[in-house]
């Protein structure tokens, strides 16, 4: 496959960096503009994150002198220098909306990690493994933007990754209702332990509109495509509560299940073991080889043990308890919050895109 350039708008956020580092040495994707906001514009990119920089490995070589773009002032040559973008920025939502929309009409796909989008019935909010059908919709998307090649489609909020790709192979066996409470990092509020001195010793039991986007956005990733809009689900019904907890990296889900006729351990144990989707059929380069990996010892998942499987791509499952009469489960989730939750789960989602020749 031909590279494709990818523009990365909030480059200079933690999902950016990310973004960043993915894309340094990316197989199929060469970064050709990074933008940011007006503070940051003009100076290299190295410049715009030092004193800031959140990631374990240094600023990538070949983008430390980059200069960075604003992403508002210089929206022409961003949208003329990418054939798509990766767009991760700070801003209100109906901000952000308008950004995206522009872009779209500027004929420049939007590959979004931000929420402002999740909502529109016509704007695919794609899991690769769960709900790959989705970007069907894209094409009543195009019709109602007026554009040929663009587009915006959306990641889902990273606690859902969590906890749905495990419920996802259970959906047939009669599952009704799930109540969730996840433990979640403190990178997903943009922060890292050092930064955040308030988190230290110290666990906060809420998160301003976390809770309904838990609730909420797993009904459109099990929804149905009809004339040209994404139809959410109705069931499971999900009731969540969303903690932020002293940790780095990784959001974890403790998940509370019932069904509508008795299910056996052996029978979800082997669902995960065995559950694929479109990422593994293609073989893209960003997805695990095993999404979701199941520990029978009773102390597993651990965040810090298990956040980086396969990458930090994979999703970990552990202590799976099914109650006397077969009808409720209890298990754990994990997923890494800034890799399968935001920027890496967007890369996949673009893998997915060009691989289905979307782009």
């Amino acid at each position: 496959m031909e590279k494709k350039r990818a523009g990365v708008i909030g480059a200079t956020g933690m999902v950016g960096q990310r973004l960043a580092v993915l894309l340094a040495r990316h197989p199929w994707f060469e970064v050709s503009a990074l933008a940011a906001s007006a503070r940051s514009a003009g100076r290299t990119y190295a410049e715009a994150v030092s004193g800031r920089w959140a990631m374990d490995v240094d600023v990538p070589e070949n983008l430390r002198n980059v200069p960075v773009l604003d992403a508002s002032a210089d929206f022409d040559a961003v949208a003329a220098a990418a054939d798509f973008v990766f767009c991760a920025v700070d801003m209100k939502k109906e901000e952000t909306r308008e950004l995206e929309e522009r872009l779209a009409k500027a004929e420049c796909p939007v590959i979004s990690n931000n929420s402002a989008n999740r909502g529109t019935a016509d704007v695919p909010m794609l899991i690769p493994e769960i709900n790959a059908e989705h970007a069907a919709v894209i094409e009543a998307q195009r019709k109602r933007l007026g554009t040929e090649r663009g587009f915006i489609a959306v990641k889902s909020n990273c606690s859902i990754q969590s906890y749905v790709p495990l419920l996802h192979p259970l959906l047939d066996m009669g599952l009704t209702r799930v109540h969730v409470c996840t433990y979640q990092a403190v990178s997903g509020a943009s922060k890292t332990l050092e930064g955040w001195p308030e988190m230290r010793d110290n666990v906060i039991p809420y998160i301003g509109g976390e809770e309904e986007k838990s609730e909420r956005e797993p009904m459109k990733v099990w929804g149905r495509v009809r004339d040209g809009a994404i139809i959410d689900a109705l069931s499971p019904v999900i009731s969540a509560q969303c903690l932020r907890v002293p940790v780095s990296d990784g959001h974890m889900a403790a998940v509370f299940a019932e069904f509508d006729r008795p299910v056996s351990h052996e029978e979800i144990v082997r669902r995960w073991r065995t559950f694929s989707g479109k990422a593994q059929e293609l073989e893209l380069p960003s997805a695990p080889k095993q999404f979701i990996h199941y520990f029978e010892q009773p102390d597993r998942p651990q965040t810090r043990l298990e956040r980086d499987l396969e990458n930090g791509m994979a999703v970990s499952a552990g202590r799976l308890r099914v109650d006397e009469d077969g009808r409720r489960i209890r298990f754990i989730g994990l997923s890494h919050n800034t890799l399968r939750g935001a920027a890496g789960g967007g890369v996949l989602m673009a893998e997915l895109l060009a691989a289905e020749g979307i782009f």
